[in-house]
């Protein structure tokens, strides 16, 4: 019955990451995007720089978490 959880929380966990993972790539062209047309639009910088880390950030948690529940299976 533990086993059916944790397999089930490791397909969330998958479906979780592809989709945040699509995300972050969306995050990365903007933030690239917004760069090269500098300096038009710096206000916007630190913001969408802060929103990417952020996702980033998360996503790595996720992945943390997968690769431990995968190791305790």
């Amino acid at each position: 019955m533990v086993q059916t959880g944790e397999t089930q929380s490791i397909e969330e966990l998958k479906v979780q990451i592809k989709r945040l993972n699509s995300k972050a790539g969306q995050m990365k062209m903007d933030l690239h995007d917004l760069a090269e047309g500098l300096p038009t639009n710096y206000q916007q910088l630190m913001d969408l720089a802060a929103e990417t880390y952020e996702i980033y950030r998360h996503l790595d948690e996720l992945k943390q978490q997968l690769k431990k529940l995968e190791q305790g299976k």
